[in-house]
């Protein structure tokens, strides 16, 4: 590799070890074994390198949690509630690139050019998400089914996410989470005339 791919993988690094806010150009240079001027030659700024490190670490965590989400579950396992116990276990496994997943929304108040290519990536997800839950390819999916079914898969892990974040102990599991969803469908689905 050359000290352009060196730098990106120390600032991934540092990223998932220190979070966005707190890396600075010093930490990127330790953990890439290059010196302060490459950043500036092949980047142009700490900030510029930073965002393409944010980037590549969700290009990343869009592998690793596609692969977790759709890995079989087991074979007398309700769908849903398998589907969740992979989230939650990629939550706790993939926790640094899940954190990185926040930190880049947040970072993207502040950058439009991140803005612009975070949007893209959750237009993707919603797209992903409608096509777990239902079995359709990607290509072949509505736009209303993406905009309506893949939106709120996708609201549910946000909220899921900030939970197990901020208390696990007391955050849901699998079957309550199913539960919820299907407590709800119940309540707002309007009776029989």
């Amino acid at each position: 590799m050359g000290h352009k791919e060196d730098l990106l993988v120390g600032a991934k690094k540092a990223l998932l070890q220190k979070g966005y806010a707190r890396t600075t150009a010093r930490d990127i240079v330790a953990l890439s074994g290059t010196n302060l001027g490459s950043i500036g030659y092949h980047y142009g700024s700490t900030e510029a390198l930073m965002t393409a490190a944010m980037l590549s670490a969700m290009e990343d965590w869009g592998d690793k949690i596609t692969l977790a989400l759709t890995a079989p579950g087991e074979a007398d396992e309700d769908q849903l509630i398998g589907f969740w116990r992979r989230v939650i276990g990629s939550i706790k496994q993939d926790r640094a690139l899940w954190m990185a997943s926040i930190e880049v929304a947040i970072q993207a108040e502040h950058n439009p050019g991140l803005r612009e290519q975070l949007a893209e990536g959750i237009e993707q997800g919603r797209r992903g998400m409608a096509s777990l839950i239902t079995g359709v390819p990607e290509d072949q999916l509505d736009d209303e089914t993406v905009r309506t079914l893949g939106a709120v898969q996708m609201a549910l892990m946000s909220g899921i996410l900030t939970q197990w974040f901020t208390d696990p102990q007391n955050a849901p599991g699998p079957e309550q989470i199913v539960a919820g969803i299907r407590a709800l469908a119940a309540r707002t689905t309007p009776s029989p005339a």
